[in-house]
């Protein structure tokens, strides 16, 4: 049988596990909201840690709060920080409105824990009080708003650009060194111009480079944090100087530059700079499932598909049959990147349900953020380690699928014209022969013509201005 201690809260005595560090509130929370079994992520609770380490550290230096109690609390936060308590952070995603059940989570197991150090007992709040003490100057409103974009710009900064970087770099190494393969181009799934495999793959360094970009401006709307607005932006209980100080320690803290907002009120009210972030994960997700899918494509085969590329073979791709090698990390990445859109669509809604002065939506959306982010950095450094570094051209395929490429009529336009050009294409496709026999056996141009006309490097090469 498990041993409880008796605690009280507003509402009245709930039994705790006596070793718990958590205190009535969450526990309320526990048999309350017995829901998915998933929990915000560990850079939320760090987040959460952090702030919690900063209002101390402000309230203790504009007299609010004793010199001891704050040290007490800090070093209980630092373990928060670390990662020391994360198995005492109990509470479900899908929870209370605005996340007060998560912050009274961070509040009473700092509280007790830092208790602990001042040589109290778990369970006893005289020395060190969950709201009082550890909540002071702060609300549920302003700090679960602030821990998401405090956990968001540390994951994107981070986690997600460094492993875009990587994937870009990979590609960009297989586009310098397939540069002078011709391949061809494939529009609506069917035969096009030919092109080089290095554009193609190019193509694939530009797109991850572009959302790179947009993301490094966009993490920057994440450092504005209302920290100090408390319950409804006006920054009731709390010392004058405490939200510009609270706020510095947490850029110190983070070493990002976190600031405060324009209009407090704009912040406590709205997640729009998370929406918007949450959207340039999504355009990277789209972006990155289109690749994974090329190379799906592209590798299809080995015998019977297009096979011009060729992905390493990580595990049996059958249980069935025997031999059989499936594009796994590409499958994977795709699926990553069907969840991430769909991450964002939740916070999309999410965002719409603010009323008044508070959108209370905000577990949900932080647990979606997050998630999105958290899976498509770690999924794009599988795919990258898995898939991208270790990719084959099968150079002679290749070759020979360009020499049979009936659009390489669309080279003829400006010696023979557009319609004698699309005559030639029909009758190599219907006769099976290429684009270059049926121009000699009809003798349409000479041999130097037809040379210049069909010279894979010129047609290939990227048009200058």
């Amino acid at each position: 049988m498990e041993s409880y201690r008796v605690s009280h809260d507003s509402l009245g005595d709930v039994k705790v596990p006596q070793d718990a560090y958590w205190g009535p509130q969450t526990q309320r929370a526990i048999e309350n909201f017995p829901i998915s079994g998933l929990r915000l992520p560990r850079r939320f609770i760090r987040a959460q840690g952090i702030i919690k380490w900063a209002a101390a550290k402000a309230n203790a230096e504009v007299g609010a709060l004793p010199e001891n109690i704050a040290q007490a609390i800090m070093k209980a936060a630092d373990e928060v920080i670390s990662g020391m308590w994360d198995q005492q952070f109990v509470v479900d995603v899908y929870q209370a409105g605005a996340g007060t059940s998560q912050n009274m989570n961070a509040n009473e197991v700092i509280a007790h824990r830092a208790q602990q150090l001042l040589g109290g007992q778990i369970g006893d709040v005289h020395l060190v009080h969950p709201n009082d003490h550890v909540n002071m100057a702060q609300s549920t409103n302003d700090t679960i708003h602030v821990a998401i974009h405090i956990a968001g710009a540390e994951a994107i900064v981070h986690d997600l650009i460094p492993a875009i970087s990587r994937a870009e770099e990979t590609l960009r190494t297989k586009q310098h060194l397939w540069m002078n393969v011709v391949k061809s181009g494939r529009t609506h799934l069917q035969d096009a111009v030919p092109m080089r495999l290095g554009q193609e793959i190019g193509g694939y360094v530009g797109a991850l480079s572009y959302w790179r970009n947009a993301l490094q401006t966009g993490v920057e709307k994440l450092y504005v944090i209302g920290l100090g607005g408390n319950a409804v932006g006006t920054g009731i209980n709390a010392h004058p100087e405490y939200k510009q100080r609270a706020t510095q320690y947490v850029a110190e803290k983070t070493g990002l530059p976190f600031h405060q907002p324009e209009n407090m009120f704009t912040f406590i009210q709205n997640l729009d700079a998370v929406l918007e972030v949450s959207g340039l994960v999504r355009g990277l997700a789209t972006a990155v499932g289109k690749i994974a899918n090329d190379l799906r494509l592209l590798s299809s085969g080995p015998r019977t598909g297009l096979a011009e590329l060729k992905l390493p073979a990580v595990q049996p791709g059958s249980s069935i049959m025997p031999g059989k090698v499936n594009p796994v990390m590409a499958e994977m990445m795709n699926m990553i990147c069907y969840q991430v859109i769909g991450n964002d669509t939740t916070v999309q809604q999410a965002v719409a349900g603010a009323q008044l002065e508070l959108n209370v939506m905000m577990p949900v959306i932080a647990y979606n953020f997050l998630h999105a982010i958290h899976i498509l950095s770690n999924g794009l450094d599988a795919f990258t380690n898995k898939a991208l570094k270790g990719l084959e051209a099968d150079v002679d395929r290749i070759t020979g699928y360009v020499e049979m490429n009936t659009a390489l009529a669309t080279a003829l336009n400006p010696y023979i014209g557009y319609d004698q050009a699309a005559e030639v294409a029909k009758t190599a496709y219907r006769e099976g022969k290429t684009v270059r026999q049926v121009v000699r056996e009809k003798n349409l141009l000479s041999e130097e013509q037809l040379n210049e006309a069909l010279d894979l490097e010129r047609i290939t090469h990227p048009q200058e201005s």
